[in-house]
């Protein structure tokens, strides 16, 4: 059996795709989710399920095969899956959704510093600085090439929900929590993001969860 290792489903925004990659791939898999910066957690990450990943999470056991890092494990289901549940089937769709996930992956590092994802809390909109201004802009010019280039009749990214939506699905629950400003476009994009079924399940059950982590709470005073 697959082992899913993530952190607590309000905050932990990489856990998040590395958890809908699972639930993308059709594979069966049991997700455990471990308290992040509890009195317990630096105890915790020692155990020898998270020795690969350096204490990290997610990490994955895929029986013998270990992967930890979203994108590597979006990339190793698809290649346990059949290779058609998460990339576009067009070259050219496919080149850019690689580019596109990798550039969330290495990114965008404004915006996720000073706003953490919480998804049980909406804040009042207040404008961003320059840098996570950038960031927006940024992610907005990709998001209306890839819908206008690859979208086609879908209400995803590439037309169908796949890798580049699991890469942002935590920048769209960022964009909701704190009333950042985005396209016109892009509003119907992120509804579509938050109404798909496995977005819902993880919402409901971070709503759910009892832990708070304070460095969390509240928006950031840039």
């Amino acid at each position: 059996m697959r082992k899913l290792y993530i952190g607590n489903k309000n905050y932990s925004s990489w856990s998040l795709r590395g958890w809908l990659a699972c639930k993308q791939s059709g594979l069966d898999f049991e997700e455990i989710v471990v308290p992040l910066y509890d009195q317990d957690w630096d105890e915790r990450r020692k155990a020898e399920a998270f020795a690969p990943s350096a204490g990290k999470v997610p990490i994955l056991w895929d029986g013998d095969a270990v992967v930890w890092d979203s994108l590597a494990i979006i990339e190793h289901l698809n290649e346990q899956s059949g290779g058609d549940k998460f990339w576009p089937k067009d070259k050219g769709a496919r080149a850019m959704a690689r580019s596109m996930a990798a550039e969330m992956h290495a990114g965008y590092t404004a915006l996720r510093r000073g706003h953490s994802m919480n998804i049980r809390q909406i804040y009042p909109p207040a404008a961003p600085n320059a840098e996570v201004a950038a960031d927006i802009e940024r992610i907005m010019e990709l998001w209306a090439q890839a819908r206008a280039r690859f979208g086609g009749t879908g209400p995803f990214l590439f037309g169908d929900f796949g890798a580049v939506d699991i890469m942002f699905a935590p920048v769209v629950t960022r964009f909701i929590t704190y009333g950042l400003p985005v396209a016109q476009f892009a509003e119907a994009y992120m509804r579509d993001v938050i109404a798909h079924p496995f977005m819902q399940d993880w919402i409901a059950e971070a709503q759910a969860e009892d832990w708070v982590i304070e460095r969390f709470e509240g928006p950031r005073q840039d």
